[in-house]
């Protein structure tokens, strides 16, 4: 995926601060699509002339006679927004957009090494944010808005690489016999409402939330602070869980539902269940590693009827 500015930048006609307003006159006719070109400073660029820009000082009552036979400096712009080849599309759509409106459709002038590399156009600037933002949205689960597991897969093989890291697996206990009971609908409520939990607690430097799918989530994080979250996270959870089981079956603390095998019976609200996997003990060497060990820890934790995590280290805490 394209993320540099330079990558889309293009050459066009460039002239110096001496060149007379009638050779860019001849520039601008010779090059019909051209919207400006670049006033340079020996290789380096130093401001910039636009097309519309200079036809509306040239086409003044005296505009021709005063501008045409003298220096282009005295028509064009001294601060165009100038950057790196290796400037964010991203970043460089956000400044581009904060200009003055006079300046709005104007060039984005890039540099390489400090000298000039090329322009960039609004058009093509906007089409390659756009590009960039479709892409990053095919990454992320519809529902819920958060990263994928092509997103989470690319985190976790980051996460080997460093020295200290931990994993948190969220599932949702007896998500089935509420979706069963009360309807997708309010299940995707409350899926939605889980991704919000997560998001708001999971906010250090570096780390990150996934959205592995159905009702299982996904945390990283860049060191072994885990512990406040997850009892956050679950003091959170039970609150909020509250909010979406009626009156009656809050009080009695079930459901009638079927279970797996298709039989009725009475099941428990739902909880969540945290594993966690750190390096703190131990040394992973692929994903598939830690995905088994989490998967290790979820079985312990599915043992509960209440919200719970449990680490590698077999290390329990529970709020019910």
């Amino acid at each position: 995926m394209i993320s540099q500015i330079g990558e889309i930048a293009e050459v066009i006609p460039h002239v110096y601060v001496n060149t007379k307003c009638e050779k860019v006159d001849q520039i601008f006719k010779n090059n019909p699509k051209l919207q400006g070109v670049v006033v340079q400073n020996g290789s380096q660029p130093a401001a910039l002339v636009m097309r519309a820009r200079f036809y509306q000082l040239i086409g003044t009552l005296y505009g021709y006679n005063l501008y045409m036979g003298r220096p282009v400096e005295l028509v064009m712009n001294q601060s165009p927004l100038i950057v790196d080849y290796s400037e964010n599309i991203t970043e460089v759509s956000r400044l581009a957009m904060a200009r003055e409106e006079e300046e709005l459709y104007d060039y984005v002038i890039v540099t390489r090494g400090g000298h000039f590399h090329g322009v960039v156009s609004i058009r093509n600037l906007l089409l390659s944010f756009a590009e960039i933002q479709a892409t990053i949205a095919s990454f992320l689960n519809p529902l819920t808005g958060l990263p994928g597991n092509l997103t989470i897969d690319e985190r976790l093989k980051l996460s080997l690489a460093q020295e200290t890291f931990s994993v948190l697996y969220f599932d949702l206990d007896h998500f089935k016999a509420y979706n069963d009971t009360y309807g997708f609908k309010e299940g995707d409520k409350l899926l939605q409402a889980t991704a919000s939990i997560l998001r708001s607690s999971v906010t250090q430097p570096d780390s990150f939330v996934g959205h592995i799918g159905g009702d299982d989530f996904i945390a990283i994080l860049n060191d072994f602070a885990y512990e406040e979250i997850c009892n956050h996270i679950i003091r959170q959870f039970d609150e909020m869980i509250r909010g979406f089981y009626s009156a009656e079956d809050l009080e009695r603390q079930y459901v009638i539902s079927e279970n797996r095998s298709g039989q009725v019976e009475s099941i428990p609200l739902v909880s969540i269940s945290i594993a966690v996997v750190t390096n703190e003990s131990r040394q992973f060497a692929s994903i598939d590693e830690i995905v088994i060990e989490s998967a290790r820890i979820k079985k312990i934790c599915k043992k509960h009827k209440f919200s719970c995590y449990y680490t590698n280290a077999e290390k329990q805490t529970n709020l019910c």
